[in-house]
């Protein structure tokens, strides 16, 4: 593919994709709010993915995408193609043995785990009192559906090589749609259950293991083929590559960020708030992660193997000038999300969720942890940047040692603001955990990369903190004035009410950064596409 293709051009590819993905997502979590609400159904739910995903982050699933593109992109600077496949078989196949293992010793040992972790782990912790745990009855369902989705995690980790393989070769559209096909699956699983008249979390589980197998594998395959991707059967088990491999994921696999864990900790410490409680909070970070999808999540996937390539051809420079271009935009995006957040939490969860068995206090509640979560979506985005920036230069270790620094500093601010706040302290010790990780990476990064393109991205920040607090502190009030008392308030009145806050947070938004003068507006206008070129 020409050079000419631009971060801007692969960034509308996968934020369209990220966008339909979150509608799914949206229209997945209302589905599941609805025929499961606040209960401890909803809590058993999102339970049985905790230890399922964390096999999947032991093996540095998350990363694996990153890890593999730089080693692929080697090969194709040098038009060896036929070097990148003999890599691909190289790794994939011990990915494919020990995942395996790992699978069949979770469907075995599947409830002596959940009890390790619901209920030891929690009782080891200076936990308050007061602090309350999942039942053996809703422990043993626990244990049931982890059996079911854990070998989904096979199939995600072999998609993301696959995925890899597409992105080296900057084909972004097959992977965008794997999200798609794993949300409707679940969607269709939960309806099905619904259908037979037993709307329970076996039904979502058994469409997210559908997914999987659906999405992120035989479609990925399709799409690796597509790409050029040829098995390579001769291919040496002490591969180069392999070894390669092993040296960049290793830090990853020790150490666990707390990008990563931080919805796993939602899973494992919700349940001390009482019933209802995992679900809350795992809604409301799914709400709040919807804008940090479209925002800084495109952003990162579209950018990284620009990077990886600008850093493959020694041009650290550019690398450094378009990674600061990107951070500009996501923080100024980000601020502005933010603000429409803060400006209607309540009306928004109220419109999303509250139907069948989610009730007004529940809408309550999860609206309560939404407002500190919403204060991560500009962090979330300088996160994803900061990290790929490092993983594009091999530099592993610097995410992996600051992530898991504030993985540990996140697990005592957990506990801590619990004691003090309840469920809305989990969900400030998430924010708060998230800003130090990204503090310390970027300090790392200016250290390493020099401090040139540090003043205009500070610069920056400033004029996004501005304009959306002015825009959150006019929204939230449009907005009150137009609900009155948000629990007795109905849907369409709901409805309106996000409707006028989000012009109102638009246009105080976009009025203050035009009085500030700021670049990030005009570049935003134009749509214009961020390219290494820029960055000289």
């Amino acid at each position: 593919m020409s050079r000419r293709t631009t971060i801007g051009t692969a960034a509308l590819v996968v934020s369209g994709g990220i966008v339909l993905s979150r509608i799914l997502g949206l229209l997945r979590d209302l589905l599941i709010a609805n025929l499961l609400g606040a209960t401890s159904a909803g809590d058993i739910y999102f339970a049985a993915f905790f230890i399922p995903d964390l096999l999947f982050y032991l093996m540095a699933g998350g990363y694996m995408t990153i890890t593999f593109i730089p080693i692929l992109s080697r090969y194709f600077v040098d038009d060896d193609d036929e070097g990148a496949w003999s890599s691909f078989a190289a790794v994939v196949r011990p990915v494919v043995l020990v995942m395996t293992a790992l699978t069949f010793a979770t469907i075995i040992f599947a409830r002596p785990l959940v009890d390790l972790l619901f209920v030891q782990l929690s009782d080891w912790l200076p936990v308050s009192e007061s602090a309350k745990r999942l039942t053996g009855g809703q422990l043993a369902e626990v244990a049931s559906l982890t059996r079911v989705v854990a070998p989904a995690q096979l199939f995600f980790l072999l998609g993301s090589l696959l995925m890899a393989v597409q992105y080296a070769k900057r084909k972004f559209l097959i992977p965008a749609l794997a999200p798609l096909v794993y949300n409707l699956s679940i969607i269709a699983g939960g309806l099905i259950s619904w259908a037979a008249g037993d709307p329970s979390p076996a039904g979502f589980v058994w469409g997210a293991l559908a997914g999987a197998v659906l999405g992120n594998f035989a479609l990925q395959i399709y799409g690796a083929r597509r790409a050029g991707l040829r098995w390579m059967p001769a291919t040496p088990w002490r591969h180069p590559s392999l070894w390669e491999y092993a040296v960049l994921a290793l830090p990853l696999m020790l150490g666990q960020s707390i990008a990563v864990l931080d919805e796993q900790f939602v899973r494992l410490f919700g349940q001390w708030a009482g019933e209802g409680s995992i679900t809350q909070l795992g809604l409301a970070r799914r709400l709040n992660m919807l804008p940090v999808g479209m925002i800084a999540q495109a952003a990162g996937v579209a950018a990284y193997p620009f990077l990886a390539r600008l850093f493959a051809e020694g041009k650290h420079t550019e690398l450094a000038a378009t990674l600061r271009k990107a951070l500009q935009y996501a923080v100024f995006a980000g601020a502005a999300a933010t603000a429409a957040v803060l400006a209607a939490t309540q009306p928004a969860v109220k419109v999303v969720f509250e139907r069948g068995e989610f009730t007004a206090a529940a809408t309550v509640g999860t609206a309560a942890a939404l407002v500190p979560y919403a204060f991560s979506i500009p962090v979330w985005g300088a996160h994803q940047l900061y990290a790929r920036g490092f993983y594009a230069r091999r530099e592993m270790w610097v995410p992996v040692i600051t992530g898991t620094i504030g993985t540990l500093v996140g697990v005592g601010l957990y506990i801590w603001l619990f004691d003090v706040l309840g469920t809305p302290g989990m969900a400030l010790a998430s924010t708060l955990a998230m800003t130090l990780y990204t503090v310390l990476m970027a300090t790392v990064w200016y250290l390493r990369t020099g401090t040139g393109e540090l003043v205009p991205f500070i610069q920056s920040i400033g004029r996004s903190v501005f304009a959306g607090g002015l825009a959150a502190a006019a929204g939230w009030r449009v907005v009150s004035w137009v609900t009155g008392d948000i629990v007795d308030s109905g849907f369409w009145r709901s409805l309106g009410s996000l409707a006028v806050g989000a012009l109102v947070v638009g246009a105080v938004f976009v009025g203050t950064a035009k009085l500030l003068r700021a670049p990030e507006l005009d570049g935003l206008r134009r749509a214009k596409p961020v390219t290494a070129e820029d960055g000289q």
